[in-house]
């Protein structure tokens, strides 16, 4: 029985911004995102503007399947399991039980902090990220056992 009470725009708004979250954590542009499903850029920011209701459905799961795949190369340890699940495919199609209302977006990982500091390596330039990167390392040094500045720099 469909569900009326579904304020659909409210969902489509909030898909956007969850996806979008997901890209961004996941270091993507929409460019890239939009090359790996096969649809245009235009189709990815239009989704995550959620201004996607009459976005054809096949765009949707293109979109959904890339960012899916590249959530799962991941450790299964940092993505949250509510993430999990709401990228689940049956969670794409039909909206979450009392989807009427605002909904806030999910973590994405099961550590805050965690997100927090991809997301701030991922808005800054190669050069500061480095630098960024020779902080925390320091850091974690100075408060654990040394263990972090024995890992080697691999390059991001």
């Amino acid at each position: 029985m469909m569900n009326e009470a579904v304020d659909w725009r409210e969902w489509m708004r909030g898909l956007g911004r969850q996806l979008r979250r997901v890209r961004e954590f996941l270091g993507l542009s929409q460019d890239q995102v939009a090359r790996l499903a096969g649809v245009s850029q235009g189709a990815v920011s239009r989704l995550e503007a959620g201004r996607g209701l009459a976005t054809p459905m096949v765009v949707v799961l293109k979109v959904h399947r890339v960012l899916t795949r590249a959530l799962q190369a991941f450790d299964p340890a940092i993505p949250d399991d509510e993430v999990r699940d709401t990228l689940g495919l049956e969670n794409l199609i039909a909206p979450p039980a009392g989807a009427g209302g605002r909904h806030e977006p999910l973590p994405i990982t099961r550590d805050a902090d965690l997100e927090m500091l991809v997301h701030l390596y991922r808005t800054l330039p190669e050069r500061q990220r480095r630098t960024l990167v020779a902080v925390v390392r320091a850091t974690a040094s100075s408060l654990g056992d040394g263990t972090p500045a024995e890992i080697s720099h691999t390059g991001s």
